[in-house]
C-alpha cells in the first residue's frame, strides 16, 4: 500500500539517467572550456611574441628620427646665428633696427593681448565689479 508505484519508480530512475548525463556534459563542457582558454591564452602570448619586437622595431625608428632632426635642427640654428652674427658684425645700425621694430611688434601684440585679456575678465565677472 505504501510502497512506489512503478510510474514513480520509473520517473525516479529516469531523473537519476538524466542527472548522469548532466553531470557527464557539465564535466565534457568544463574539460573543454579549460582546454580552450588555455589555447586561447597561448594564442595571445604567441601574438604578443610576434608583435613586440615590431613595435619595439617601429618605436627605435621613430627615435631614430627625432634624433636626426633635432640634430639637423641644431645644425640649422648654429648656422642661423652665425648668419646673424655675421649680419650684426656688417650692418650694425640695420641690426639695431630690426631688433627695435620687432620689440615694437612685440610690446604692441602683448598690449593688444592684456586689454583683451582685461576686457574678457570684466565680461566674465560683474559681481566683482560691483562688489
Amino acid at each position: 500500500m505504501f510502497g512506489q508505484s512503478g510510474y514513480s519508480h520509473a520517473m525516479s530512475t529516469n531523473v537519476r539517467q538524466i542527472e548522469r548525463r548532466l553531470r557527464s556534459l557539465e564535466q565534457r563542457v568544463e574539460g573543454a572550456a579549460g582546454r580552450t582558454s588555455a589555447s586561447a591564452a597561448e594564442a595571445a602570448e604567441r601574438v604578443a611574441n610576434a608583435v613586440a619586437p615590431l613595435l619595439n622595431r617601429v618605436a627605435d625608428h621613430f627615435r631614430d628620427g627625432a634624433n636626426s632632426m633635432s640634430d639637423e635642427a641644431a645644425k640649422l640654428s648654429n648656422d642661423a646665428l652665425r648668419r646673424l652674427s655675421n649680419e650684426a658684425k656688417h650692418r650694425p645700425l640695420a641690426a639695431v633696427a630690426v631688433a627695435a621694430g620687432v620689440g615694437i611688434v612685440l610690446g604692441l601684440a602683448s598690449r593688444r593681448r592684456s586689454v583683451a585679456v582685461r576686457a574678457q575678465r570684466a565680461r566674465r565677472s560683474p559681481r566683482r565689479r560691483a562688489a
